[in-house]
């Protein structure tokens, strides 16, 4: 039964028939309808006819994201400000400085954390004034919704650090901040329906204007996380050579008949399944029964053997998980394992471990197979940065997939999306996608700029989109491509379309580094230093830089690399040379795309 709060400016009646239509809907459809209502704009005129107190209080919307979901967010709680009577505006905060907050009268914060405790890359700058003080927001009131990955340490750090310090500067908390993991939908809502009911006084003036059925939007169902698309696999072919250490395929899907559409830059977002192997070792660690039925939070019921393949992490063990584990188990040894004042004990039994391994060492005497779904999170998405363009292969969508096998703890062990596509996805199978669309990693709008793009192994990607869209479009611009792996002969990714693309004008120049081809080692960094004369005159000149790959080792030595160049080739200090950096991004010429 929904109970339906005091203030809710509802009759009996609408009650009823609300109830009555959520009673029948699905965990799938309730989630569409919530996004629906939260961006419906309603009667232009009726809200003109009735203002209300709401049209008179203002509400600003900021939002730090990395791969788009806080961007997301933010623009659904922006619609529903507006829909409600709120002066709203929308801010990123790669273009705002702590000192606009002053105005902000209602702040709503949606922000990720990314890797182990960093605030997004478009979202640095405003992260460090902010930490850095100096601005007092005393009359401002606000709520933080955090976006995090449990599987890190440092979960939802970001948002923790913006909400203490949003308190520390004067500004007074209406709602309680929330963590919300990788399957945010649900803490969101709850997020959403906490600041909407301590903002209800100001909007109870204001009778909203009442929902007209949904107009349809097209001859396409919306394809999204909540309904992705079937995608079917048209290739699947390893790029990487037979001696080679990596094992790289080259995967093509069809998106035919979904009304998807994408811009090179953009990321697809797969929804994997868990291997086979790996479904049956935990139900071997448990002793359960494939077959039982077991319910399945926003999901419904299924099968736990079902349960586990499609809907369910059961590879990635967190605290969380192991807390939760503890408490079915009640094993002392985990218990004092877990113990707050011993996490570096923890810490470092975890490292290389998976859920299966927490099973088998601490066995629970019984649980049930409802249990076990019970801790267990969703099974996140994963986002492949795009390698095609649509001008190019319209209908289509590229992925260039760096397939993830290792072993540890005596275990044989796997990525469970780049294997699913690897092993699982041959021609003609069909892959649940939705486009992920990413602003902060685009070709500059005039074709006649120049462009540097440092990609090794599977960073490559984008830029064989990029190059593919600056061919179709006719572009002028220069272009510049560092691509770097391990060896000439097994691992030039592509290397037959970009000697075609050297050849037709699409590229400029290519300079190449890898790394196991002689004695010492050499990699793209090194590649970009042979040449900073050079490349810092086509920064002079305006070119845009881009970096794609791996974040911890590769992009930071990239990006000191590129300090170094514009201190030493600029005549710059160390100072200037960041404050250099500092405009490009604002500037929206150095764009990164990490991981």
């Amino acid at each position: 039964m929904i109970k339906f709060p005091d203030h809710a400016p509802l009759d009996d009646a609408q009650k009823n028939q609300l109830t009555a239509l959520l009673g029948a809907m699905d965990a799938r459809q309730t989630a569409w309808l919530s996004g629906f209502l939260a961006g419906y704009q309603g009667d232009p005129a009726a809200s003109a006819a009735t203002p209300g107190a709401a049209s008179a209080r203002k509400v600003t919307v900021l939002y730090g994201t990395e791969s788009g979901n806080s961007e997301e967010l933010a623009d659904q709680v922006f619609k529903a400000a507006k829909q409600k009577g709120f002066k709203s505006s929308l801010v990123n905060m790669s273009e705002a400085k702590p000192s606009d907050l002053k105005d902000a009268g209602t702040l709503l914060v949606v922000v990720s954390t990314w890797g182990e405790g960093d605030p997004p890359e478009a979202a640095e700058e405003f992260y460090q004034q902010l930490m850095e003080g100096g601005v007092s927001l005393e009359g401002v009131e606000f709520s933080v919704c955090a976006l995090g990955d449990t599987s890190y340490d440092q979960f939802c750090q970001t948002g923790k650090d913006v909400d203490a310090q949003l308190e520390k500067l004067g500004a007074v908390r209406i709602a309680d901040r929330v963590d919300c993991d990788v399957d945010f939908d649900e803490s969101f809502a709850a997020w959403s329906q906490d600041v909407w009911s301590k903002l209800a006084d100001a909007a109870s003036a204001s009778k909203g204007p009442s929902i007209a059925p949904a107009a349809s939007t097209g001859q396409f169902p919306v394809y999204d996380k909540k309904n992705p698309f079937p995608a079917k696999v048209l290739e699947n072919q390893l790029l990487s050579g037979e001696r080679s250490d990596k094992e790289t395929h080259h995967v093509e899907l069809s998106l035919e008949g979904s009304g998807l559409s994408y811009e090179a830059g953009d990321v697809l977002a797969v929804l994997p399944r868990n291997a086979e192997d790996v479904v049956t070792s935990l139900l071997n660690a448990t002793g359960l029964d494939a077959d039982t039925e077991v319910e399945v939070k926003g999901v419904g019921k299924h099968s736990l053997g079902a349960a586990l393949t499609v809907d369910l992490d059961i590879t990635g063990l967190s605290r969380k998980v192991a807390s939760a584990w503890q408490a079915l188990a009640g094993s002392e040894a985990l218990a004092k394992l877990l113990d707050e004042s011993s996490k570096e004990a923890y810490k470092t039994w975890a490292h290389g471990r998976q859920i299966v391994d927490l099973l088998e060492q601490y066995p629970a005497k019984k649980v049930t197979a409802q249990q076990l779904v019970d801790i267990l999170r969703k099974l996140p998405l994963r986002l492949y940065s795009i390698a095609s363009s649509p001008k190019a292969h319209p209908g289509e969508v590229h992925l260039t997939v760096a397939v993830v096998r290792y072993d540890t703890h005596d275990k044989s062990r796997k990525g469970v999306a780049s294997t699913f596509l690897a092993d699982d996805a041959p021609k003609g199978i069909e892959v649940s996608v939705y486009v992920h669309h990413n602003k902060n990693f685009r070709l500059p709008e005039a074709g006649e700029t120049p462009i540097i793009m440092v990609g090794p192994g599977t960073g490559i990607a984008p830029f064989r989109a990029f190059v593919e869209e600056r061919a179709a479009t006719g572009a002028t611009g220069d272009s510049w491509l560092f691509f770097g792996d391990q060896q000439y002969n097994e691992d030039f990714l592509y290397q037959l379309e970009w000697q075609e693309h050297l050849k037709k004008g699409n590229l400029t120049r290519l300079d190449v580094a890898f790394s196991r081809d002689q004695p010492e080692k050499i990699y793209v960094q090194h590649k970009m230093q042979e040449n900073a004369d050079e490349l810092w005159q086509w920064l002079e000149k305006g070119a845009h830089f881009y970096v794609c790959g791996d974040a911890a080792h590769m992009a930071k030595c990239v990006h000191e690399t590129l300090h170094n160049i514009i201190s030493t080739q600029g005549g710059k200090s160390a100072e200037e040379a960041e404050a250099y950096l500092a405009s490009m991004k604002k500037a929206k010429r150095y764009q990164r795309d990490v991981y």
